[in-house]
């Protein structure tokens, strides 16, 4: 009996395990060569705030899941990546706004100035335009529908990065496909606030940045995986 019963603990045990790796990612990226752990679900390890300062106060990284209330300053990836494709899921509070910003150099007043953005926002509880919705590429293009689900639920986020190539995924349909360095994406950019930005969607490598807004957010089952 007593056999069993330590028999049983270790199996639960093992479970248990299991499925808080799950919860982070980590089967899904042992399964899948070439991705990378961006979070490993209870450290801020990889991350730093904009500049190389240390993460901002609010920011928490507990229970699988990577989060703030607000008024923490973005949170930089230490490295950098050329093209890739990352993977991630949000959910954000109710009346929220924040962002996922690729290709972000440092010379820079703030992440946006030379990144685009995978506008994330409670898409049930806003008056934005369609270029400020979930998912579009900030101020340039609107997703192509609106596949969101409600604030407090989890989204899952695709984006893809060839050259400057983009395309924007949410809850496994594509919503964005652009190429930012040919005609059509340089009209849209001198058609927007970057504009004004010349480092704006120039930069062939660089860290990627969760947006601070002042809003909850929170992200989890992040991971990358750089092409050649």
């Amino acid at each position: 009996m007593a056999k069993a019963f330590i028999v049983s603990l270790i199996f639960l045990n093992v479970c248990a395990g299991l499925a808080n790796a799950d919860a982070i990612g980590v089967n899904s990226v042992k399964q899948n060569a070439g991705w990378k752990l961006l979070f490993d679900g209870t450290t801020l390890g990889g991350w730093q705030g904009f500049k190389g300062e240390a993460p901002g106060s609010g920011w928490k990284a507990s229970g699988g899941e990577l989060s703030t209330e607000g008024k923490a300053g973005d949170l930089v990836t230490v490295a950098e990546f050329g093209d890739f494709e990352l993977s991630l899921e949000w959910k954000i509070g109710k009346g929220g706004n924040s962002g996922i910003i690729y290709r972000v150099g440092m010379s820079e007043p703030t992440t946006f100035e030379t990144g685009p953005e995978y506008q994330l926002l409670d898409n049930h509880n806003t008056q934005e335009s369609a270029e400020h919705l979930a998912g579009a590429l900030y101020d340039l293009v609107p997703a192509a529908s609106d596949y969101t689900r409600p604030f407090g639920k989890w989204n899952e986020a695709r984006i893809v990065v060839r050259g400057w190539k983009v395309q924007h995924w949410l809850n496994g349909e594509k919503i964005v496909d652009i190429d930012l360095s040919s005609l059509e994406g340089r009209k849209l950019i001198l058609h927007s606030k970057f504009a004004t930005m010349p480092k704006f969607a120039t930069l062939l490598r660089g860290h990627i940045a969760l947006q601070d807004h002042g809003d909850p957010v929170s992200f989890r089952r992040i991971k990358i995986r750089e092409f050649n």
